[in-house]
């Protein structure tokens, strides 16, 4: 990790705050309340600083400080919790939490300023390097694309503002079909790819930043959601229900999607991801712990993260609520015995990655699971308690290693996107693409399997065998990462295997209807947009 690339965003980010916090109306921003082109925009450091305040607003309270992970990864089948916590986005009822409204104004806002950097960068012709001018030019592009990414999942049909409101000053846009807006984020994309760097170039960038091998993998993504969201009917089996057993489902066009291609964009994934695999720019860590560790931040196999700077305002939350250790004495979120029990019993993401012995901040010791008492009860001579019920909690060390744990805002560092994703949407892809699973789909899945459980996975799978052990698989290696509810909403299984379970462990409702599909338009919005006719279905 690069300091400098930390600090300056953290002084852009404070620089802001008080702009941001007044802006609740994020397509009617007025230019000023950025940086204003007629005396900003001269030389490269203005094009740095610029690009800087597009990445601030991912540290934002409308975004990863809580609100984007709070609504999204405390929302699927294999999360738990404190009911505190979870009672609200967690059980469905996402407009009792309060930041219901943050991933709508912190993408717009990444929107507003990714469309002034490009309309204005783009005109420095002086005292700025080439490579450099197109490196923020791309990471602009991307960034505009990946927040109309997080929109279109989201929220569906979404406004496109491809123009800042200095070129176009008309606030009312209507809302955009969800095939629109996929457009859009690819066209954003490939212009990314092009202009970004690629990791190893000396000029790609401060660790944090996205480059060439980012674009292309968050591009196959793309790909990859519109080609499964769009598939017809097909059979898919997923672990869980009340009795924890293999479900057989029917999956759903997603709305927005029919019609689609399917077959064009699963090898479009197929093939970009095939991109970044061959470029060797990353590779898997082999030891788990490694990963998780602080030493291995931004390292190997992390190809985005966001960054943390303790003692600064450059942090997060997400390690007092998802760590054994925590400000709250233990954290507030865990996921469920049931998804324990879908590891083998020596896969390394539940021997290691699993906090089995913690002490919490009140200095109390505790185990996990229950039912392993003769491995974890007692331990070098030291006895730790697990009450058989409330206790059972399987805490991740993704978010532990941080220099001040017993605090509420730490240093904790968030995987935006891992190579061990872009494995999988290949083996995924080229399964969906094939009439049965290739040689390379099954290497590639084995790379991020075999590390886990020094084993390969099962031979001789059929296609519909394959597409549901690498959704399992995914569930396993990214559980709390975020990409869970997304997998199962653009597999359009989502309330089938959500209301399976009805009542969850710890007593949190698992209990879903049509209008939790997506999230509800902010009010504020429908208000002031003339051109949005209504919210989304159910709101």
């Amino acid at each position: 990790m690069k300091r400098s690339f930390i600090i300056l965003v953290s002084v852009i980010l404070s620089s802001t705050l008080l702009l941001l916090n007044s802006c609740k109306k994020v397509l009617e921003e007025k230019p000023h309340s950025f940086l204003s082109p007629n005396n900003f925009y001269q030389n490269e450091e203005d094009a740095k600083t610029a690009i800087n305040g597009v990445y601030s607003e991912l540290y934002s309270w409308n975004m990863y400080l809580q609100p984007i992970w709070n609504l999204t990864v405390l929302d699927d089948d294999h999360v738990s919790g404190a009911d505190w916590y979870l009672g609200t986005s967690g059980a469905g009822n996402p407009q009792g939490y309060w930041g219901i409204d943050g991933p709508w104004v912190g993408c717009y806002t990444m929107i507003s300023r990714a469309n002034t950097v490009l309309e204005n960068v783009i005109l420095i012709q002086e005292n700025i390097d080439e490579e450099i001018k197109n490196r923020i030019l791309g990471e602009a592009y991307f960034l505009r694309g990946w927040a109309y990414f997080q929109l279109v999942q989201l929220y569906g049909e979404v406004p496109l503002r491809l123009q800042s409101l200095s070129a176009n000053p008309e606030a009312n846009v209507p809302k955009a079909k969800v095939m629109e807006v996929y457009e859009a984020i690819i066209e954003d994309f490939k212009q990314a790819e092009v202009l970004l760097l690629p990791k190893s170039h000396e000029k790609s960038g401060e660790s944090g930043r996205v480059n060439r091998e980012v674009a292309k993998s968050f591009l196959a993504k793309t790909y990859l959601t519109i080609a499964s969201g769009s598939l017809p009917p097909v059979n898919i089996t997923v672990r869980g229900g009340t009795t924890n057993s293999q479900q057989a489902y029917v999956k759903k066009v997603v709305a927005g999607l029919e019609g689609v291609d399917s077959q064009t964009y699963f090898e479009l994934a197929r093939d970009k991801a095939l991109e970044v695999i061959e470029s060797e720019e990353y590779k898997l860590v082999p030891d788990l712990k490694d990963l998780w560790s602080a030493a291995y931040r931004n390292k190997d196999e992390h190809m985005w993260m966001l960054q943390s700077l303790s003692g600064t305002t450059f942090v997060n939350q997400i390690h007092s609520y998802f760590s054994a250790t925590s400000y709250f004495g233990r954290g507030a979120v865990w996921f469920t015995n049931n998804h324990y029990m879908d590891y083998t019993p020596n896969d390394k993401r539940i021997l290691d990655v699993v906090a089995h012995n913690y002490v919490s901040n009140t200095g109390a010791r505790y185990f996990y699971p229950s039912w392993e008492a003769a491995q974890y009860k007692v331990v070098n001579g030291l006895t730790y308690n697990n009450n058989g019920g409330t206790d059972d909690r399987a805490y991740v060390i993704k978010y532990a290693d941080v220099a001040e744990p017993l605090v509420s805002n730490s240093d904790a560092y968030f995987p935006l996107l891992r190579y061990a994703e872009v494995l999988l949407i290949y083996a995924e892809a080229a399964n969906e693409a094939s009439s049965a699973p290739t040689a390379r789909a099954y290497e590639y899945l084995n790379e991020v399997y075999n590390r886990a459980t020094t084993q390969d996975a099962p031979a001789g799978m059929n296609k519909e065998q394959f597409r549901s052990f690498v959704l399992a698989e995914r569930a396993r290696e990214f559980v709390l990462e975020g990409i869970r509810r997304y997998d199962l909403i653009r597999w359009g299984i989502y309330l089938e295997v959500m209301n399976s379970i009805g009542m969850g462990q710890n007593n949190i409702s698992k209990i879903r209807v049509q209008r939790n599909l997506l999230l509800p338009i902010p009010v504020s919005e429908i208000n002031s947009n003339k051109a949005i006719k209504d919210n989304n279905f159910g709101w």
